[in-house]
């Protein structure tokens, strides 16, 4: 598989969506029919998440937060930068590079999106539009204290390497509940955030 600029962009025209998914694709429950979490027709929230691809040299990499432990949702666990769609937004895009700069410093300026993966509906009930773009390095990183612990990148071919998309398992309420996970180096993938990863590689790489 190839990763520079040009292939990304190409791969992006053909596979990635270039209008907003009205409603989700993908989910929590998608790996666990038998012990679903998210109630049939549950109103969802709309959120908003960046997949930024780094176009470092020679390695093109995706970058990712580390979410501090004290948060109520989601503590301590990787996860794109992005959040809820305020009503002060214009739109997934809007909401999507607002949060990443003010979670991660990471200025719009540098940042060119691409298209959308699909939308992802979480068990806490968001629904999350992934706005993929391309990132030009030279920013910098100022991680958002009171939610953020750490901003780091993995090589986007790590990520695109399906022997490396594990599935693991946790019991929860009594039950088995399955999930994608991607442990690079000390950082534990898993959940959403893996499951939009595959999602990107379903629809570029697969």
């Amino acid at each position: 598989m190839k990763f520079s600029e040009a292939e990304i962009r190409k791969r992006a025209v053909k596979g990635l969506l270039h209008e907003v998914p009205l409603k989700h694709e993908r989910s929590d429950d998608d790996m666990n029919k038998a012990a679903p979490l998210i109630p049939v027709g549950v109103k969802a929230k709309p959120a908003a998440v960046l997949v930024p691809i780094v176009l470092r040299e020679p390695e093109v990499t995706v970058l990712l937060t580390q979410r501090t432990d004290h948060l109520s949702s989601h503590g301590g666990q990787v996860a794109f930068p992005g959040g809820r769609v305020d009503a002060d937004d214009e739109d997934a895009i809007s909401a999507a590079l607002r949060e990443a700069e003010e979670e991660t410093g990471l200025a719009r300026a540098f940042v060119e999106p691409l298209g959308f993966l699909d939308s992802y509906l979480t068990s806490t009930a968001y629904q999350v539009v992934p706005v993929v773009a391309l990132v030009r390095p030279g920013f910098t990183v100022s991680p958002q204290e009171s939610e953020v612990s750490a901003v780091f990148e993995v090589p986007l071919r790590f990520l695109m390497t399906p022997e490396n998309h594990a599935t693991h398992s946790r019991e929860w309420q009594g039950k088995q509940r399955f999930f994608y996970a991607m442990p690079y180096e000390e950082r534990y993938i898993w959940g959403a955030t893996a499951g939009m990863i595959r999602n990107l590689y379903d629809r570029l790489y697969a």
